[in-house]
């Protein structure tokens, strides 16, 4: 196991190295496997030093999971952040979900240590719930600014049903790319989606598609 370099830092600076040493370790051995003990160990400092951040290693998975959950959002909120048109936007929400970092294998071992823990700990559900409906509002925005560009407004209902079926469809594809990446080439996995929903969309062959690959 190799030590992480634990620097003189802020509070918030060594707060993330702790979480960082901590999703290295449950990458590793799953978070039942990954002790408090292992997690001091490659963050550099000593088990006293972790519980001054976390009272118990509980919270300390609870806010490795919604660091996962960050990391795996960021693309949508990079995109609506963007410059560009409401269609540019949109493309990237897509490509950006189903290319790395969010396809990095060692994502999906993150992200399935802590999928059996939604289910059964309130907490990790809550985190779950709050990133689930932070991702499709931001979709939703972006939806909702391409058909008004294109002419072609939609209303809130519509607008929520296509943000679902697209979540459905870019979780489906992420999890497919994830567990076998050697079989898809480079953007494939993208392209595929975006061609997928111009036809949820109703839109014109390429009219996402092409625009991924200028």
């Amino acid at each position: 196991m190799s030590r992480r370099t634990f620097h003189r830092a802020s509070e918030a600076e060594r707060r993330e190295d702790l979480i960082a040493a901590t999703l290295d370790c449950i990458a590793e051995f799953g978070i039942q496997g990954a002790t408090v003990r292992q997690i001091a160990t490659r963050a550099g400092v000593t088990g006293g030093l972790i519980r001054h951040y976390f009272a118990s290693k509980d919270l300390m998975m609870q806010a490795a999971y919604r660091e996962v959950m960050r990391m795996m959002s960021e693309p949508a909120h990079a995109a609506a952040a963007s410059h560009g048109t409401a269609r540019e936007k949109l493309v990237r929400f897509i490509a950006g979900n189903l290319t790395p970092p969010v396809t990095d294998p060692r994502m999906l071992s993150l992200w399935a240590a802590f999928i059996g823990h939604i289910r059964v700990e309130p907490e990790f559900a809550a985190i779950h719930r709050e990133n689930y409906i932070g991702f499709l509002a931001v979709l939703e925005g972006l939806l909702t600014a391409f058909f008004a560009e294109q002419g072609r407004p939609i209303d809130t209902d519509t607008c929520r049903r296509h943000a679902i079926a697209l979540n459905g469809l870019i979780d489906g594809l992420w999890l497919e790319g994830t567990l076998v990446a050697d079989m898809f080439a480079e953007n494939q996995l993208a392209d595929t989606a975006l061609t997928s929903v111009e036809r949820l969309l109703g839109l014109r062959a390429g009219e996402l598609s092409a625009a991924n690959r200028t």
